[in-house]
């Protein structure tokens, strides 16, 4: 097969260091959960409609980033093995790898015409290699377009940090660049997923987790569309639905709306049965609560399970509120109960269990709700100047497997808006961007849903 001409061209590509270097020998051990991430990438993009450098010159990026990067000496470190065998940091300010690259299109045409593997081409990546020592886990790239505008693309290994850590990374860049205050400092101790209650590790998500490392995959072609719902939109279903569940919010309603549709487009279970995996960030969901700053991965997967009769579409609000009330119960007894499973599965000599695919085998739908606070969207606020916030974020997650992956964002029309980032197998996806129940809602289709 003929590789499809890719209209992303890198054009430079240097290394970012910190402007004051850390000192030799720090180390930063990667956690359980790290660990467990380990079979997957990040790729966060943010696209502005003008170019905040004017013609474009890297050199007033580097030096906010060298600023920056001193509070993130992990970012610029290299993956090596310690002695147990596990992943830590060698923080030895060896640089992260920023890449400028030019787009073929105006920033308009490409959100019209790219597909979810064009806009990965916004990210650079290549897999982690056998020997690390000299390779950065850490990629930036600046994609200017026709016409001005640009897009930042940032990418990691999972195992380094979650999305909202990478969010995180760069709206901290941003405030250097503005010369203000950091909002959200970032927290790297590798005590802040411990606690010293009595381990608990017979919980109903303990076991799914068990049986995910077990689980078959077979690889298929992946491809992504991206749903943008409006407040309006969003506040009219929310309102159908308020007899069946009163708290009911965009996530819950989104979720719901997408797992039924998306599983009308599967072949019929075994066992009638439909489950969906939602992946919640719990910094906020613990006491005392973990700063949004913590860099690394906060992430609780749990499983969702219903039989075909109560996914009838008919009974769309019934779904919601059963969303609801699970994401309503996921609490810190739960969260904690899974970090100390994970530990449990060390091997002797400590060292932690192979990762496991953690986006699939079943469909899974991530919510990105913590990144909203009161009415402000920390995705949308990294702005360059007070009238230029990104007009839309993408995020995508690497080596997506089993029956896909759905990505519930914030929107840059804030409020209930909402944007739904969608991965399916290649031959499900015409059917869903077509579907009348999503069209009711009068979703903008972006990058691949044309």
């Amino acid at each position: 097969m003929v590789k499809k001409h890719s209209r992303v061209s890198v054009r430079s590509m240097l290394t970012a260091v910190s402007s004051n270097p850390v000192g030799s020998g720090k180390t930063h051990p990667l956690s359980v959960l790290d660990h467990a991430m380990g079979l997957h990438t990040v790729h966060v993009v943010f696209y502005y409609r003008k170019n905040p450098f004017g013609i474009f010159d890297v050199d007033p990026l580097r030096i906010a980033l060298s600023e920056v990067l001193c509070l993130y000496p992990q970012v610029t470190g290299r993956l090596t093995r310690g002695e147990s065998g596990n992943w830590l940091v060698k923080c030895n300010d060896a640089g992260v790898r920023v890449l400028r690259a030019k787009v073929e299109a105006t920033m308009d045409e490409w959100l019209r015409s790219a597909d979810g593997s064009e806009e990965k081409d916004l990210t650079f990546w290549e897999e982690i290699p056998e020997e690390p020592s000299t390779w950065s886990p850490f990629r930036i790239q600046v994609n200017e377009f026709e016409g001005g505008g640009v897009a930042f693309g940032l990418s990691c290994t999972h195992m380094n940090a979650d999305p909202t850590s990478i969010t995180i990374l760069f709206k901290s860049w941003i405030e250097s660049h503005r010369q203000e205050p950091i909002e959200h400092p970032p927290l790297f101790k590798s005590t802040t997923l411990h606690h010293q209650q009595v381990p608990n590790t017979s919980t109903k998500p303990d076991n799914y987790y068990a049986t995910k490392g077990n689980a078959e995959t077979p690889s298929v072609k992946m491809v992504t569309a991206t749903f943008k719902f409006s407040d309006s939109a969003i506040k009219k279903w929310l309102d159908e639905v308020r007899d069946q569940c009163a708290k009911a919010t965009p996530f819950d309603l989104l979720a719901a709306l997408f797992w039924t549709r998306v599983a009308h487009l599967k072949a019929p279970k075994n066992d009638n049965k439909h489950s969906l995996s939602i992946c919640l960030d719990f910094r906020r969901l613990v006491q005392p609560p973990i700063p949004l700053g913590y860099f690394g991965n906060a992430l609780h997967f749990s499983l969702l399970t219903l039989d075909e009769e109560e996914m009838d579409y008919g009974k769309l609000g019934h779904v919601v509120e059963l969303v609801h009330r699970h994401v309503s119960d996921v609490g810190e007894e739960e969260v904690w109960s899974v970090v100390d499973w994970f530990e449990s599965q060390k091997e002797e000599g400590g060292k932690y269990a192979q990762p496991f695919r953690m986006y699939g085998p079943e469909l899974t739908c991530v919510s990105m709700e913590h990144m909203i606070l009161g009415h402000k969207s920390l995705m949308f606020s990294a702005s360059f100047k007070s009238d230029e916030k990104p007009v839309h974020v993408a995020c995508h997650v690497g080596n997506v497997r089993g029956e896909g992956l759905i990505v519930v964002l914030p929107s840059v029309e804030e409020g209930l808006a909402r944007t739904v980032m969608v991965t399916l197998p290649e031959e499900e996806m015409p059917k869903l961007c077509e579907d009348q129940a999503i069209q009711c809602l009068q979703p903008t289709l972006l990058i691949g849903g044309r």
